[in-house]
Order: structure tokens, then sequence, then C-alpha cells
């Protein structure tokens, strides 16, 4: 057998994988040994489903494509809410049925740590789903292009064209163009009103986006911050240069267009990356800064501080995280990449200490004032190089042993050298916050074989019409 780059093959869907793929199979005449076949993922396609597809990778073990049509559909497929569905990419599972999403999501996490872990014998609790699965994100960011994306409808029209100020997401893979987005059910209604106000309002002035081609143009990102327990509204404005004429000009039109906004800033970003966080930020009105609660707790979010970005699920999370560390009032906890320290501050009033341990500076410093704010004095709050090791800090700051730790790692999971820390330092119990249950089950992995007991594990869907999982798990020393 011998599969061709670009061809079209027609297959049918047996299964689903992590990242969104519908898994087929095809005869291996070249292995008779491999029972179940080849492997061919699928985007786009759902199991039960019969398709065609377009091969856009093959290896020696596996190929991948994307499904052309869909020849037999799945009664739980179906019709996506977003115009944009499809080229996007933001929301690839919205075409499935949401109590379809969940039961995928967590059947994955079980073959996650079942074939990169090696464990199967573990109790696995129920996923928590979310009770909103459109308009639930508190942050999106927007990004400006002077290319925008053309659906396959417009591409090779004489009279379409691809030049001008758009302002919207990449779609996937992308990075000189975007799609100009018309709608999104991702933030809220005014989150795609202000998408628009701001397009047109720069439009109209002649303003052109920066090009990371060129190096020129001026506007950069959009960024949109909405509180779900407070009326607070931001917006913030990515620049790659200083003109505070033009820019409190465009606050007050904003600010006329919509009163609910309570902040506008401005950041400010010479360099040619392509990230929404400037050097420094002009605070146009207000705090440059809203609140937001999670359970009994207040959060100060300034323009890039980390905040988990579904704030009603972020509460279940935070809750199992909780439950799982079973705190009684007399432990020292240790919080490891506690960013502003939502985490750390939900666990304070049930425990004797807590310890923040985080690489970024400006996040300690959001830590900081969020402490304050809730007035929790036991709470301590650490710079430290987790990529290194953060146990001279301990020893710097005679900080006593954990009884608990808290993990909450990105997406790469523990670096080698903090998994070497938490090893030697041996506390009894762990927690293991994870957005991305591939690297969490490979670490996973290396303290079971340090002497630790994975008890149970439970997943959050943060995510709703997406891939993406967040999985909470409780190992104890044995």
């Amino acid at each position: 057998m011998k599969l061709v780059k670009n061809s079209i093959i027609e297959l049918e869907i047996e299964s689903y994988a992590f990242e969104g793929k519908g898994v087929a199979f095809l005869k291996d005449d070249e292995n008779p040994e491999n029972e179940r076949g080849f492997v061919v993922f699928v985007q786009g396609a759902y199991p039960g489903e019969k398709v065609t597809a377009k091969l856009i990778k093959t290896k020696k073990n596996y190929a991948e494509s994307v499904v052309v049509e869909v020849l037999q559909k799945s009664p739980l497929r179906v019709e996506p809410l977003c115009s944009h569905f499809g080229v996007c990419g933001g929301c690839k599972q919205q075409d499935l049925v949401y109590s379809e999403q969940i039961k995928h999501k967590q059947q994955q996490v079980a073959e996650i740590f079942k074939n990169i872990g090696g464990i199967t014998e573990i109790e696995q609790e129920p996923i928590l789903g979310a009770e909103k699965q459109f308009y639930y994100r508190n942050k999106m960011e927007f990004s400006f292009s002077q290319k925008r994306w053309l659906t396959s409808d417009e591409a090779g029209k004489p009279d379409v064209t691809n030049q001008g100020l758009f302002l919207g997401l990449h779609v996937p893979g992308v990075y000189d163009k975007v799609l100009d987005l018309k709608e999104c059910k991702l933030q809220s209604p005014v989150s795609e009103e202000i998408v628009d106000f701001t397009r047109e309002y720069f439009t109209e002035l002649g303003f052109e986006a920066y090009s990371t081609k060129t190096h020129t143009g001026y506007l950069k990102n959009l960024v949109i911050r909405q509180s779900a327990n407070t009326p607070d509204l931001m917006v913030n404005l990515v620049t790659a240069g200083e003109d505070q004429a033009v820019i409190y000009n465009y606050a007050s039109a904003l600010r006329t267009k919509f009163p609910q906004i309570t902040t506008i800033v401005n950041n400010i970003n010479s360099s040619k990356a392509q990230v929404a966080k400037g050097e420094y930020e002009i605070v146009l009105f207000g705090e440059g800064k809203i609140y937001d609660k999670i359970g009994d707790y207040t959060f100060g979010i300034s323009a890039n501080s980390f905040f988990q970005t579904n704030t009603s699920q972020a509460e279940k999370l935070y809750d199992t995280t909780l439950e799982y560390a079973g705190l009684t009032g007399s432990e020292i906890v240790y919080d490891l990449y506690c960013g502003a320290g939502t985490i750390t501050i939900y666990m304070s009033k049930h425990c004797k200490e807590v310890y923040g341990f985080e690489a970024v500076a400006d996040a300690i410093m959001d830590a900081g004032i969020n402490k304050d704010l809730n007035k929790a004095p036991h709470l301590h709050f650490y710079l430290a190089d987790l990529y290194k090791s953060f146990l001279p800090v301990l020893a710097a700051n005679d900080i006593p042993k954990p009884d608990v730790v808290i993990l909450d790692p990105p997406r790469s999971g523990m670096h080698p050298n903090t998994l070497a820390d938490m090893i030697k330092i041996k506390p009894a119990k762990i927690v293991y916050v994870s957005c991305n249950p591939t690297t969490q089950a490979r670490d996973i992995k290396e303290l079971l074989a340090e002497g630790y007991k994975l008890v149970k594990m439970r997943a959050v869907d943060m995510f709703p019409n997406t891939y993406h999982i967040e999985n909470v798990a409780l190992l104890i020393l044995e």
C-alpha cells in the first residue's frame, strides 16, 4: 500500500483522537501482522461517518488528511452556529453535539494516560462539562492585517480584493493574513460590536495594519477582556508606536459608542514580534485593570495578566483542585507555576501557609496585588526559575517543606529540572493541574517511578467546541 500526498481516498471513521481528528484504518498490505491496518487521521470527521478525504501528510506508520466531502453523516453532527466555522479554526467541534464532545474528551484522557503513561488502573471521575457552550471566554486577542483570508468562493474572482485594513483571527498556519471577522461566538455580542467599530474607525482614517514583512504600519492587536462576575470591560489596543493624539481620539470615540467600557489601555509594541503585549502601556481611561471573582475571591486583571479565560469553569477546576488537596487547615502548600496567584489564593483559607512560585516577574507583581485584595497575609509569592531549579529560593528564604504541592505548568509540562526538584522534596501529596494531558501523563509516569501512586483524576471542559482539555490528577507518596 502506497499513499500519495494530495490524493483523495474514501474512509470510514471508527474512532476519535486527541486534537479533534477522526480515526480510520486502511488495509496494510506491507505489514500483514498489523491487524487493525494503517492509521489515517481525518480532520473534520466523526465516528460513524463515511467520508472522502485529501491526504496532506504521509508517514511510515500513519497519514493525516482533511475531509473533502461527508458521504454519510453521523447523527451526532449538528449545524454550526458561526458563519466562519470551517475556516476560522477556533471552534473545530462546533458541529458536534456537546454531550458527545465531552464524552470524547473523557475517553481521550484515558487513552493518553494508557498510551503515554502506561497507566490503566485509575479512578477517572466524570468530566465536568460547561453550562455555556458559547460566549464563555473572558479574553480575546484579535489581529490587524493588511491582507485578509479569501474563502474558496471568493478566491480568483477579479472583483474581490484582499488588500486593506482587516481585523480578526488568523486561520490556522497562516500568519500574514487574517479572517476578517463578521461574528464570533466565543466572547460576547458587545465584543463583536467593538471589533466592528474599531475596524471601521481606523479604516475611515486611513490607518494601516503592521506588516511583519515590511515592518511598517501602526495597528497590531485589539485585546478585549470582560469580567464574568462584575460589569468590568477592558479594551487594549496594541500598536507599533506611540501616537497620543490618535489613541486618545480613538478612546474618546470608543467610550461614546460603548459607555459600559470601564478601562482603555494602549500597549506599545515596537518589536518585530507578533505578540499582543507591549514594552510599556498607557492607561487612556479608567484604572488600567478590571476585577473579576472566582468563588469568594476577587482578582485584579491587568492588560497582560494571565487569568483563566473561562471564569465559570475555572471555579469548577479550582474546586476540584481544592477537593483533591484535602486540606485540613494545618498544611504547608506550594503552588508551582502560580501565575497571578489565582489557585494559591483559592487554597488560602484552607491551609496554614501557602507559597507561590512563578518565573514571570509581572505575574508575581499581580499575585502580590491579589494577595492584598483578598486579605491573605499567610500567602507568600516568590520569583523562581522553574526551568533551572527552585530549591535555591527555598534555601535562601528558609521556606519549610510542603505537605501538598499544586502543579499547574504550561502546555509543555514540567521542565526536567523542576521535576527533579519535586522528587527531591518529596511532598506527601501532589495535585497536578494540566492544560495538556499528553505532557501531564509523561510527567506522572516519572513520578510513579519515584514512589507516587496516581489515585484519581478528573477532566474539566474549559473550552467547549474545541479539542482542548484540562485535567486534574491526585498523586500520593506511598
